[in-house]
């Protein structure tokens, strides 16, 4: 223990201080919670105490995102970092040292809380779907029936927040600028997401108007730039690897599978929201990080239907028509049976934007099944959004750590999409919510390979245009056989 603790009683020997400054940008709606339910809605948005109106991003928060982007580059997607000599790893050298390792030092990365601009706020409904009726969930206890309704308050894409981070160099240690320039470069790419249910879309961002200034502890002038904050020699500009005068090339140990597949939508659709017009509902709308009110297809929509439809095909596959197991392996474990195992999905949907559509008013009137006549007081009206061959909604999904069966549960949900058969958002009874396919690019990026695949909707029907079939083809037979031994 003694050797262990050798280093505190020694003096770290700073020469010298950099503080990089930038503003962080939300690109799309984003959930940075108390975890109380302190106000009107569920789950409610963490704000700074003094001002009450700010919402508040802790410096542990940016900490922790900045630490797993690194740790995520430099090892993977969810593994862990060597216990044998994880000094060696540059995640441990500039954010310090790990749970259960006690040679751990401090970390040399300095980050402040961050407070919002602006206070500009959304609130969204959700609810969890009975994955048997298609129905919204209901669990009866005591006699009482409980919904699983619940609504979470978002600050709006657009809102910006001021960022300060302060790295301290040790001396013969300037490699933690390297360390710092890859983690910050996540930020500046839009790679990182911030806040609750980042993998459902919500919490994306981006930095830009990077600033940095280093301060040389060794001499008199710059120990005194630092303690006045004189940042007269600060670099500015968009590169932050250039800023800092240091190369961010490194190893990349992540692997996925995207599929990004451009759509039209053939019909109208509805995902429920409050509607401008005065209707009793309308399609979801959302604002951009330009200020623009645009309709949207949301990342929880999406994700529901594409594991409920996978349920299905699993289900069907499976001999005893269990498939749960393999769904829950990739889209997390459903909290139906407690907390306790819960699982993260590995299945990443981005929430998007959706292109030229109009909105229409449309009245509609409950029947008498009985009768056929009109149902008394049971008029009410919609506003879906319709679109054409002109229209434009894009699917963005990642799986992390794919295995070939999954890739190939995958390509039959983009076959289902891309056919129409599968239906996104609400009233699918009566024709709404279908797409109809326009191109696709995948990317499978692994230890192994790093293959891309073009599919294009052609009059003649769907052709590869890039990329090679048979592998397609082999990840849907490996979904065959994973099914059948199950």
């Amino acid at each position: 223990m003694s050797e262990n603790l050798a280093h505190w009683n020694t003096s770290r020997e700073i020469t010298e201080r950099v503080v990089v400054t930038g503003k962080l940008v939300l690109l799309t709606p984003t959930h940075l919670g108390s975890g109380e339910a302190a106000g009107p809605t569920d789950m409610s948005l963490l704000r700074d105490p003094l001002t009450e109106t700010s919402a508040l991003l802790t410096g542990a928060s940016i900490t922790g995102a900045l630490r797993n982007y690194l740790r995520e580059l430099e090892h993977g997607y969810g593994k862990r970092i060597p216990k044998d000599k994880p000094s060696n790893s540059p995640v441990v050298q500039l954010f310090g040292g790990q749970r259960g390792y006690d040679g751990g030092a401090q970390s040399l990365l300095i980050v402040d809380d961050a407070l919002s601009e602006s206070a500009a706020i959304e609130v969204r409904d959700g609810v969890r779907i009975d994955p048997k009726r298609g129905t919204a969930m209901v669990e009866e206890t005591d006699g009482r029936k409980k919904g699983y309704k619940f609504d979470l308050e978002l600050l709006q894409a657009g809102v910006s927040f001021s960022l300060r981070f302060e790295l301290l160099i040790p001396q013969g240690r300037e490699q933690v600028k390297m360390a710092l320039a890859r983690a910050l470069q996540g930020l500046e790419k839009g790679e990182i997401a911030l806040g609750a249910r980042k993998r459902r879309g919500f919490g994306r961002c981006k930095v830009k108007d990077w600033r940095v200034v280093s301060f040389d502890l060794t001499t008199p002038d710059g120990l005194m730039n630092w303690l006045q904050e004189d940042d007269a020699a600060a670099r500015e500009g968009e590169g932050i690897a250039d800023l800092l005068q240091v190369s961010a090339e490194g190893s990349d140990l992540r692997e996925s599978f995207r599929i990004k597949a451009t759509f039209y939508l053939d019909g109208s659709m509805l995902i429920r929201a409050d509607a401008e017009s005065g209707a009793d509902a309308g399609h979801l709308h959302s604002v951009n990080h330009l200020g623009e009110r645009v309709p949207v297809l949301s990342g929880t929509s999406l994700a529901g239907v594409l594991r409920h439809r996978a349920l299905r095909i699993a289900n069907t596959l499976a001999p005893d028509g269990d498939g749960g197991g393999l769904v829950e392996t990739m889209f997390g474990r459903s909290p139906q049976d407690g907390d306790e195992g819960l699982t993260a999905s590995r299945v990443i949907v981005r929430e998007t934007a959706i292109e030229g559509v109009q909105r229409l008013v449309q009245s509609r009137v409950q029947l008498d099944r009985f009768t056929g006549g009109a149902y008394p007081t049971a008029l009410f009206s919609e506003e879906p959004i319709f679109g054409g061959q002109d229209s434009r909604v894009e699917v963005d999904v990642s799986l992390r750590n794919p295995k070939d069966h999954e890739v190939g549960l995958l390509l039959l949900l983009l076959k289902d999409l891309w056919t129409g058969d599968l239906t996104v958002g609400g009233e699918r009874s009566i024709g709404r919510g279908r797409l109809a396919g326009v191109r696709a690019e995948l990317h499978w990026k692994d230890a192994k390979t790093d293959q891309p695949w073009e599919l294009v909707q052609t009059e003649s029907g769907l052709s590869i245009e890039d990329g090679p079939k048979e592998r397609l083809d082999e990840c849907v037979q490996a979904l065959v056989l994973e099914g059948g031994s199950r």
